[in-house]
Order: structure tokens, then C-alpha cells, then sequence
């Protein structure tokens, strides 16, 4: 999953920063469950603990997309990973 600001996936920098997603969902509040509703294969979860910086040129399979209230969770799980609020 992408969770980079827009601005830099337009911009020329070479890499984004991804939070991956697995079949396996632990529970924890920087786990958000998806799955088919949101275009994957079946469920699944975004693990927001485990950011990493992907080549922009790797990422070229559109798989899906989150609704409005998945992004307000992954934004929720996000500042719990790194520490903020």
C-alpha cells in the first residue's frame, strides 16, 4: 500500500514509502484488515509497523483502492506506528 504524500508520488523522486500487506492479521491497532471490497484477491491486512521505501519502478500493478473510512483507519494505524498524537 502506498502512504506517501501525493505530491511526492508526482514528483521525481525515485522511491515511495509502502506499508505491505499480508494474508495474516494479528489484531493490532496498526493492522488494518482489506480484502476483496477494496480489489483484493481475498482478505488480507495492511501492516503499518513494517514501512519500507519502494523503487517508484517497481510498483507496476494498480491492485486496488481504499474507501474514504479505510483511509481515516490506515491514517489512525499510521500514527500509532510512528508515534504520533
Amino acid at each position: 500500500m502506498i502512504v506517501s504524500r501525493q505530491v511526492l508520488i508526482d514528483s521525481s523522486f525515485s522511491t515511495l514509502i509502502c506499508a505491505p500487506i499480508y494474508t495474516s492479521f494479528d489484531g493490532l491497532s496498526t493492522q488494518i484488515p482489506v480484502g476483496i471490497p477494496e480489489g483484493l484477491k481475498h482478505e488480507s491486512s495492511i501492516h503499518c509497523d513494517e514501512l519500507v521505501s519502494v523503487l517508484k519502478s517497481s510498483l507496476t500493478d494498480y491492485v486496488g483502492r481504499l474507501n474514504q473510512a479505510k483511509v481515516l483507519e490506515l491514517d489512525k494505524a499510521l500514527e500509532t506506528a510512528v508515534g504520533i498524537k
